[in-house]
């Protein structure tokens, strides 16, 4: 019977992902656009676990799972919760609802706050605005615009070369063939880098200080994720953005400059980013720390707040609390921040919102989980050399990981096909991702009927 059920679960598992991911790297071609797990469309409580899947029975859960969390060594450290994903039963609650720094799983919080606010079709613009013989690039937020793209890339990222070619044919209608060249990076007011970060994490390559203008992350190296990051993000575009437009034959006299464009005036040419739901896809499925920052100024700005690390937050937990999530102290949205504090019952209060079927702008939250032992961050994990293996394919999670901080949250298939929601928090020296692994993994193998 366990063979059927686990053949069954990967089945659908594959099916999941080769329809959902907005990975390009998941499957050799450009998948199909980015759909709500599946949980997002339940028309029924069934609809979310596979046929045949009973209730699980909250006592038997707590049975299998006393056990490993007293041997995982990490004590008073380690909270738990995990609720039914169509009922939203609770079933196991361990200090559930004790604030605990959530690492990135905080990009849960923003992935739903900026579903919600501005919405899952919104994109982010790029211009280039004229001002008399000055030609403005504005920054508007985008974090994955680049200079250039592969043509087969998804999510599609908008390029600095794409705005040149339209930039110049503007230019060209109107009679202009040369220019000075302005930049534009006043959208974020504040500090760029977030309360409660380390010094070393821009230096380290974990994160660039958040502009409005920035190219590749702010990496030096766009194909190096961890890689050293410019001094100067906005200025660096700037730079970019002359040359390509030097390509298209349009004289660029001199280097760039700060600027502000003029209040209200119309853009010469524009360049969009892909749209919100497939950023949170990317977002989560590799936790890319400086999307998620930009994404929670687009909430703030839909909110009306400042797109700042304090406007950001101020929004998002205004957008949480509208949801009916409460109990969230948030100073960026990254999760690189110590300051941050969720619950593990927050975090799958997020996730049940998430797979809420009338509500199935949210489900890209969940569409966009990386999956035990084949994609994003938990593509190393869960192998078949590991304590956790029983977990790859049926566990799908975020991950966080800060240095004594260890947090996985995300939606389990049980032994008997039953969906469940759950988050896992430690902290400490033995909080370690290996020890959540294989508690997850221990919810997997639970036929808890």
């Amino acid at each position: 019977m366990r063979s059927r059920v686990l053949l069954a679960m990967a089945m659908l598992n594959i099916f999941v992902l080769v329809a959902g991911f907005a990975a390009a790297d998941l499957i050799a071609s450009r998948p199909l656009p980015a759909v709500p797990y599946p949980v997002a469309h339940a028309q029924q409580e069934t609809a979310a676990h596979l046929p045949g899947a009973d209730a699980v029975d909250p006592g038997r859960l707590a049975d299998h799972l006393d056990d490993p969390m007293s041997d995982s060594g990490v004590g008073e450290g380690l909270s738990a919760y995990v609720a039914d994903a169509a009922s939203a039963q609770e079933l196991y609650d361990r200090d559930g609802d004790r604030g605990a720094v959530p690492a990135s799983t905080t990009k849960i919080a923003t992935a739903l706050t900026v579903l919600d606010s501005p919405g899952p079709d919104a994109r982010i613009a790029t211009e280039a605005v004229l001002d008399g013989e000055r030609l403005v690039l504005v920054g508007g937020g985008d974090p994955t615009l680049t200079t250039d793209a592969d043509p087969g890339a998804y999510p599609r990222p908008a390029t600095l070369a794409l705005l040149a070619e339209r930039t110049a044919r503007a230019l060209e209608d109107q009679g202009v063939d040369a220019v000075d060249l302005g930049y534009d990076d006043s959208l974020y007011p504040g500090s760029a880098t977030g309360p409660g970060w380390k010094d070393n994490y821009v230096w380290e390559g974990s994160v660039a200080p958040v502009h409005a203008l920035m190219i590749d992350g702010g990496r030096e190296d766009a194909g190096e994720k961890y890689g050293d990051r410019v001094d100067d993000p906005p200025r660096t575009a700037a730079e970019a953005f002359a040359d390509r437009l030097r390509d298209e034959g349009v004289e660029v006299r001199g280097g760039p400059d700060p600027a502000t464009a003029p209040d209200g005036a119309d853009p010469a040419a524009s360049v969009s980013s892909p749209p919100v739901s497939a950023l949170v896809e990317q977002m989560l499925l590799q936790s890319e720390n400086n999307i998620a920052e930009a994404l929670a100024r687009q909430v703030a700005l839909a909110e009306g707040e400042d797109a700042s690390f304090e406007g950001g937050a101020r929004a998002m937990t205004a957008v949480l609390e509208r949801l009916g999530v409460d109990g969230v102290r948030l100073s960026d949205a990254s999760g690189l921040s110590v300051d941050n504090r969720i619950s593990p019952h927050a975090l799958v209060e997020m996730l049940l919102a998430a797979a809420d079927p009338d509500r199935p702008d949210l489900g890209f939250t969940l569409s966009g989980l990386p999956t035990g032992n084949f994609s994003g961050t938990l593509a190393g994990r869960y192998g078949p050399s590991s304590r956790s293996e029983q977990g790859a394919g049926v566990v799908r999670a975020k991950t966080g990981t800060l240095s004594g901080v260890s947090t996985l949250a995300g939606t389990i298939y049980d032994a008997d096909g039953r969906l469940l929601v759950f988050a896992f928090m430690a902290d400490g020296d033995s909080a370690l991702a290996s020890n959540l692994d294989l508690l997850a993994s221990t919810v997997a193998t639970c036929g808890c009927s």
